[in-house]
């Protein structure tokens, strides 16, 4: 419990279990968007499926992660059109 502490005066959080949650689900569903984009030849959608897998490295909050996964979520399914 001491280290938790000492990085909580670093300055340091853990992320919560909803964020964690949201990272999995939307990198699983960057790596289904990779596969499937590179596999129909939508580079796009390939694109898409990199961001999904790589934005939740550099998203802060978790009701940012949970709105911008589910914009590049509808990303892929309108560029499967």
């Amino acid at each position: 419990m001491d280290n938790l502490q000492a990085l909580q005066s670093l300055g340091i959080t853990l992320p919560s279990p909803a964020y964690i949650f949201g990272a999995v689900l939307f990198g699983l569903a960057g790596i289904a968007a990779y596969r499937w984009g590179k596999r129909s030849g939508r580079r796009r959608s390939k694109w898409i499926g990199v961001a999904l897998m790589l934005y939740p490295y550099a998203v802060p909050w978790t009701w940012l992660l949970y709105v911008v996964g589910i914009a590049l979520c509808a990303g892929v399914f309108i560029d499967r059109e």
